[in-house]
């Protein structure tokens, strides 16, 4: 599961050379070992390391507490949710949670960090457009794959994907899905190489104007079930009346369905793990703020 965040570091990395880089690290986390060492020490000393900024928002931790607590608190304001309230201090949200690196942040979604992730470029005569859609929640290898083998399909590929709002998504998934929210999802998806443009709250089905609109020579589909919209129709007729639908097999079983499963079956080791990093760390900020006294 590789979210925004950790997309917008790998590439920073990426950008600082073909030398080689021992340590890159975010500067807004923290790694330590059981005694409270900096793992990063031996890297530091011989001048291997680099730190990379992460981009704010949607945390690790807080996205497995949204799997944890299978309630869809995530979508609305949590302060008022009693059940997401009695949860949170065992993901380091809570009034327990001071650390600043295991404890999460709220997403704020902007245009400026949209611009940040889009690639900007327009669809050129020769490329072909290929429009895929779907919720790609807790964007993972699985969606990858996908996009992967459509982008192989053509010399000069330009690849949009729908992304379907929060509501849609619940109505064909449901459960507490999605996990991400329709801003945290786009993000995602844009962060990935093959992604030339999002549609942030595509309709279900795709339409007529839709492929239209943007000269979309081909509709994709992965080989996971296709719902039915509302109506009881086939989102996807209108591609297939036109003849230019076609289902790709991405080679790869994991969904984000697989993905919940392990975290909830993990459930109590994570709690455990997050409650002595988090200790841990608040350990550690202790012994710097008796360190800063003492120089003064």
């Amino acid at each position: 599961m590789v979210h925004y965040g950790h997309s917008n570091q790998l590439r920073q990395a990426r950008a600082m050379g073909d030398y080689l880089i021992v340590g890159v690290h975010t500067d807004d986390d923290i790694t330590l070992t059981i005694d409270g060492k900096d793992t990063y020490e031996e890297v530091k000393a011989a001048g291997r390391y680099r730190e990379c900024k992460r981009t704010q928002g949607v945390s690790t931790t807080d996205l497995v507490g949204r799997m944890l607590l299978m309630t869809k608190a995530h979508h609305s304001n949590i302060d008022e949710d009693l059940d997401y309230r009695k949860h949170t201090d065992n993901f380091g949200k809570g009034p327990k949670g001071h650390s600043p690196w295991t404890g999460v942040s709220q997403f704020l979604q902007t245009s400026r960090k949209i611009i940040q992730f889009a690639s900007g470029k327009e669809p050129e005569p020769e490329d072909t457009v290929i429009y895929v859609a779907g919720a790609f929640d807790l964007f993972h290898i699985g969606h990858v794959a996908f996009l992967e083998k459509v982008h192989q399909l053509a010399e000069k590929p330009y690849i949009i994907v729908g992304l379907h709002f929060d509501q849609e998504v619940n109505r064909y998934k449901g459960k507490n899905y999605p996990i991400m929210n329709i801003h945290e999802r786009t993000l995602s998806v844009l962060a990935c190489r093959y992604v030339s443009e999002v549609v942030i709250g595509a309709p279900y089905a795709v339409t007529a104007d839709l492929l239209d609109h943007f000269k979309v020579t081909l509709v994709c589909h992965g080989m996971t079930e296709v719902v039915l919209d509302k109506d009881g129709s086939d989102p996807y007729q209108e591609p297939k009346r036109r003849g230019i639908f076609q289902l790709v097999d991405s080679g790869s079983d994991l969904t984000t369905d697989l993905i919940v499963q392990r975290i909830i079956k993990n459930r109590l080791q994570f709690e455990a793990r997050n409650q002595k990093k988090e200790a841990k760390e608040l350990a550690v900020l202790e012994a710097m703020k008796r360190l800063e006294e003492e120089k003064h």
